[in-house]
């Protein structure tokens, strides 16, 4: 057993229920606890105080930083506060986990990153698709080389309906914009499967063409070169009457292509195609948070370390800054990131 590593939480929205969310699971995790709730809406530290009895809680970042007795904050607010939130928690030597996306910009990520460091500090993202079951199946899947060297991945994620008006998350200087949301997962998942650097980003987006009274863009799209040559082709859309695969990999071998809970792999062998049916399974080892705690009283490396997390946002910010120029943004300089 180590230290007792006490957290807290900023942010208590009752969308998702990230906040809850990220208390609960410090409260089911070893050698960690919830021991504070932040919220500036008092019916919302209220309802904290309801779900968690015991807990401290604060109606201000400020009061929440001279608490002594935390060691480890969670940033779960909107993601336009996402670094200026956690560049506050970090130089007030708090130990950092900041929901995803991790901010807007590669400014944003590198400021927070530095400030990590100068203050000693742990920042974690917390990029909690990593776990899920058919990336983590579809990762094996290419490392096994069933497909031999991957040259091509289409991912999509659409349909065809209005977002909601009223939501922040529909709103672009708060959200960042359409790829800021499921595309962070998605980016995340694609740089962990072509495991090469990258070259340049080249993005084709449709603001309003629907709905005019969205500030997100409709439709969001970034094609991706990796050093090895391979591509990417990630598509985000609120227009798309047409059902796509999420996953579509081609490789010298063969091809993946993901239907209902499973892979249906085409591997080429030198006895012929061989086709096989590859369901999902769960990823092994330890929880986001277990990881967490082991790497704060162990020494043990992040599974999702804020190097990683900045390459995700590089390619959200150039995709958008490729579509008003119209040209290829070369990655300005690529990050040390162990998936």
């Amino acid at each position: 057993m180590g230290d007792i590593i006490r957290g807290a939480v900023i942010g208590y929205g009752a969308a998702f229920n990230m906040g809850r969310a990220h208390a609960t699971m410090m409260q089911e995790t070893e050698e960690i606890e919830c021991v504070a709730i932040c919220d500036v809406d008092r019916e919302r530290t209220k309802a904290a105080d309801e779900d968690f009895r015991g807990t401290r809680t604060y109606n201000s970042v400020e009061d929440l930083l001279t608490d002594n007795e935390v060691d480890l904050i969670a940033n779960v607010l909107p993601h336009d506060l996402h670094c200026s939130v956690t560049v506050e928690c970090l130089k007030a030597g708090k130990h950092a986990v900041v929901e995803k996306p991790m901010c807007i910009t590669i400014a944003e990520a590198t400021e927070m990153i530095n400030t990590a460091k100068e203050n000693g500090v742990m920042l974690s993202v917390h990029h909690n698709r990593r776990w899920d079951a058919d990336f983590w199946t579809l990762r094996d899947i290419v490392r096994s080389g069933a497909i031999g060297q991957v040259f091509s991945v289409e991912m999509w994620s659409a349909g065809y309906g209005k977002p909601n008006p009223n939501w922040w998350r529909s709103v672009k200087a708060i959200s960042g914009g359409s790829f800021y949301d499921w595309g962070a997962h998605y980016v995340d998942w694609l740089l962990h499967i072509i495991e090469a650097k990258m070259v340049n980003v080249t993005g084709f987006f449709q603001p309003n063409l629907v709905w005019k009274d969205i500030t997100n863009e409709d439709h969001v799209q970034a094609i991706i070169r990796f050093e090895n040559n391979a591509v990417a082709n990630v598509q985000m859309s609120s227009i798309a009457k047409v059902e796509e695969p999420r996953w579509k990999l081609l490789g010298s071998h063969g091809s993946i292509v993901s239907e209902a809970a499973h892979f249906r792999v085409l591997s080429e062998t030198e006895e012929g195609t061989d086709e096989k049916i590859v369901e999902f399974k769960r990823r092994p080892g330890p929880s986001y948070y277990e990881n967490v705690v082991s790497h704060i009283n162990s020494g043990e490396p992040l599974i999702t370390n804020a190097e990683s997390a900045r390459r995700v946002v590089a390619v959200l910010e150039l995709a958008e800054k490729s579509s008003k120029t119209h040209e290829a943004e070369t990655v300005p300089y690529e990050f040390d990131a162990t998936p």
